[in-house]
């Protein structure tokens, strides 16, 4: 290095660090546009997500709406400890794990195994239209595809079991009536629902892998079958493993919407989750310090499960977002 690019080197690093110390103020008046833009979000951010946290401390109180926060009576943990003592709120646990935990296997499993269905589509306009097709639902809101699900299903002339009769002569079944069918209902039309949303991650690493390693398996002789085994499932397994350990933040997240618009009381022993139970409690039976116990409860779990699950998104797959 010359000594004229060695006295330019020294300048850059000096206005690197004469920059790095300029005051707050600085970057605050030199960038007011952008500020100004993410205000209203962070606005909205903190009326709607922490002030409202203030509420939490009716999980340790007696509340009463009509004596309010500061004068209700303290109860310590035995809103908790009343938790683990009903029969319900444990019921209502075990339900949560088992449907959320078979959403996000099966949401796993089947975008992964279409997405290299659909990569082996040769027309591009027909793969181009089949994934837009079982994009579509993931865009419909679960009040539309309640009643929609309900008129299908209903025994009482409802198409999926006329055909079950007309072609299996199989009895009807009560699908949003009978909890273990209600459970299967509600796993398997939330995997109809989002599978093709999370085929796009798996088309998007299927697009990324190198050609020339397709080539090479032709030229020695490798079928696409073997290439498939062999190049493209392990290519797709680091963003299947990001995806899975992701997922395992939402696994006490079974799908309030979906549940809310599906349910019956007929269903409450089997289908009942955390969070339509905190609904029906705080809500509608007016127990506000125990429902917000159960969704302090489960706030927790989640908040550590999330943090578990990015640890291990970093250590099997070493990814990060910070």
């Amino acid at each position: 290095m010359s000594q004229q690019q060695a006295m330019q080197a020294d300048d850059g690093k000096a206005r690197v660090i004469k920059a790095t110390n300029k005051p707050l103020a600085y970057y605050l008046l030199k960038q007011w546009p952008f500020h100004l833009m993410v205000l209203p979000t962070l606005l909205f951010l903190i009326v709607f997500a922490y002030l409202p946290m203030g509420g939490l401390v009716m999980a340790f109180q007696d509340f009463k709406p009509w004596l309010g926060i500061t004068k209700s009576a303290w109860v310590g943990l035995d809103q908790f400890r009343y938790l683990f003592e009903r029969e319900d709120s444990l019921q209502v646990i075990w339900n949560t794990l088992i449907i959320a935990i078979f959403k996000m296997v099966l949401n796993l499993v089947a975008p992964f195994a279409f997405a290299i269905f659909l990569n082996e589509i040769r027309k591009q306009m027909v793969k181009r239209f089949v994934q837009t097709l079982v994009y579509l639902p993931h865009f419909l809101s679960w009040v539309i595809l309640g009643g929609i699900l309900t008129d299908l299903l209903t025994t009482d002339g409802g198409l999926v079991n006329r055909l079950l009769t007309s072609i299996f002569g199989i009895e009807p079944i009560f699908f949003l009536g009978d909890g273990n069918w209600f459970r299967f209902t509600v796993i398997a039309s939330d995997v109809w629902k989002e599978f093709g949303f999370g085929t796009v991650v798996f088309l998007a690493a299927l697009a990324n892998i190198n050609p020339s390693l397709y080539e090479a398996a032709e030229v020695d002789g490798a079928s696409r079958w073997k290439q498939t085994l062999h190049i493209t499932i392990p290519s797709m397994v680091p963003i299947a493993v990001v995806v899975g350990t992701l997922a395992l933040g939402n696994v006490l997240n079974a799908g309030f919407d979906q549940i809310f618009n599906l349910y019956n009381p007929l269903v409450y022993e089997k289908g009942d989750i955390i969070d339509t139970f905190v609904y029906r409690t705080a809500i509608l039976s007016g127990e506000m310090g125990f429902g917000t116990a159960i969704g302090l409860f489960k706030s927790v779990i989640s908040f550590v499960l999330v943090v578990i699950s990015y640890r291990m998104a970093y250590k099997l797959a070493n990814y990060r977002i910070f």
